[in-house]
């Protein structure tokens, strides 16, 4: 017996988070949790905090040295990021 209407799990839960406005939170919580893995080892050194307000990714680096070089790249980190997770989480980095 074949069933005709059948969909992908992936897509199930993609609606499910949808429809019950979780899927913006969840997005964050992976982009936050993907911040490690995007940005290495070295990076994650001199990070000691991270959130996400108003499609804005806040940092804070420990290193003035670092900071500085990742100001100058915000824009292509933001980008980097997203991609990483596969929509539109942020717009920019704010490091402090």
């Amino acid at each position: 017996m074949r069933r005709r209407n059948t969909e992908q799990i992936g897509d199930v839960v993609q609606q499910f988070l949808r429809l019950n406005g979780l899927e913006t939170p969840y997005n964050q919580h992976r982009l936050i949790q993907a911040w490690p893995e995007v940005m290495g080892k070295g990076i994650q050194r001199y990070t000691a905090n991270i959130f996400i307000k108003n499609q804005t990714l806040h940092v804070k680096i420990t290193s003035p040295a670092v900071k500085q070089n990742l100001l100058m790249e915000h824009r292509a980190l933001a980008q980097r990021l997203n991609e990483h997770i596969g929509a539109q989480v942020i717009e920019d980095i704010n490091f402090y």
